[in-house]
């Protein structure tokens, strides 16, 4: 274990002006490299320049070192578990951390939550269980990370920062609902045990690629997919707003999720077995969401404009959004180089209507 000591002679000498000057006589640094702003400000990228913008395929060391500095032999190994760069990177990560910190929003300010109507009672009850819903969810989303950032090496540290932008959007998330189901009157709804269900496979994931695959590709794309059907299901301009603010969040995640992925498969594809026994458990969970009251109903009365319409229309409105998310969810998959479609653990009923669906009942009668 590396001990530290306290060096009184030392302090002696630099009251005399002789000192040590060891960090500078013997620095490796590249001096002159001077990093250029881009039109917007020095970005990461920019920065990204000489050995300093050099990520390493597998890390040589476990330290908290900024990566590109002089590191002296006696630093501890703090232990990070993720030391290779296919463990967590993703080649739009740079872009994707600048531009959360620029479009970062606040849910206090930027909700005209005075502007709230009075809904109907059947449809504030509905965006009430819903808001429920999505807050308990999109918390998931920030523990996540949370539960695997001090296990990434300091070498990949865009990642890092990145997934720190998540866990602040998510945090957000989880605000903005919560906030949204008490400022109407309604009140929170229901949790129930399938959400919560899937929630704790996520956490209880064995390693970053699975949990990744769960949260990033399936998780938050379908809450991404219901984020952009904002417009079908917001009763009103405040809810809009909301459903637009997240959606520019939930992008980024669902972004660098997918890319991820494809960066994995890229340099192993042999591994892309194992991602589909992940998504063959997480689709086998979360199709009881297509079946369970407390989801289906929600989305069905306001997708439909009320509980008089929804009654009338059935599931009708809430089938477009259905088909919306699946047929967003198999294109995400594809775009990572990991094509579910033929192999989705989606009951027929429930893919029926979509390109999962026909794949579906093809590979089944064969």
């Amino acid at each position: 274990m590396t001990t530290t000591t306290v060096d009184i002679g030392y302090l002696e000498r630099a009251k005399q002006g002789k000192f040590d000057l060891d960090w500078l006589n013997n620095s490796h640094a590249e001096w002159g490299v001077r990093a250029t702003p881009s039109k917007v400000g020095l970005t990461l990228r920019d920065i990204a320049i000489g050995s300093y913008g050099e990520v390493p395929e597998h890390a040589p060391r476990r330290t908290m070192a900024p990566r590109g500095c002089d590191i002296d032999a006696e630093v501890p190994d703090i232990g990070y578990t993720l030391n290779d760069k296919v463990d967590v990177w993703s080649d739009n990560v740079m872009e994707l951390y600048e531009e959360a910190v620029s479009r970062q929003w606040s849910a206090t300010r930027d909700i005209a939550w005075s502007e709230l109507p009075q809904l109907d009672d059947d449809l504030e009850h509905a965006m009430c269980q819903f808001a429920t819903l999505l807050s308990e969810i999109e918390m998931l989303a920030a523990d996540f990370p949370a539960k695997w950032l001090w296990r990434i090496n300091h070498d990949f540290i865009e990642a890092k920062m990145f997934l720190c932008t998540q866990i602040m959007d998510e945090a957000r998330h989880s605000e903005v609902f919560r906030k949204r189901a008490l400022a109407g009157g309604g009140g929170l709804g229901k949790a129930i045990p399938v959400v919560e269900t899937f929630l704790k496979v996520v956490l209880d994931a064995q390693n970053y690629d699975e949990g990744s695959a769960l949260m990033h590709l399936l998780a938050e794309g379908l809450v991404l997919s219901v984020f952009r059907a904002g417009e079908l299901l917001a009763p009103s301009p405040v809810e809009k707003r909301i459903f637009r603010l997240c959606m520019q969040d939930e992008a980024r995640h669902v972004a660098y999720g997918t890319m991820h992925l494809r960066y994995r498969l890229e340099r192993d594809p042999s591994i892309a077995h194992d991602f589909h026994a992940y998504l063959d458990r997480g689709e086998e969970v979360i199709s009881a969401l297509f079946t369970t009251p407390e989801v289906v109903e929600p989305a069905a009365i306001l997708a439909a404009g009320g509980l008089k319409q929804a009654e009338e229309m059935g599931l009708a409105a809430s089938d477009i959004l259905r088909t919306r998310v699946i047929e967003e969810y198999l294109q995400r998959c594809d775009r990572a180089g990991l094509s579910r479609r033929g192999r989705m653990k989606l009951p027929a009923e429930i893919l029926e209507g979509t390109d999962g669906g026909a794949s579906y009942q093809s590979e089944s009668v064969a």
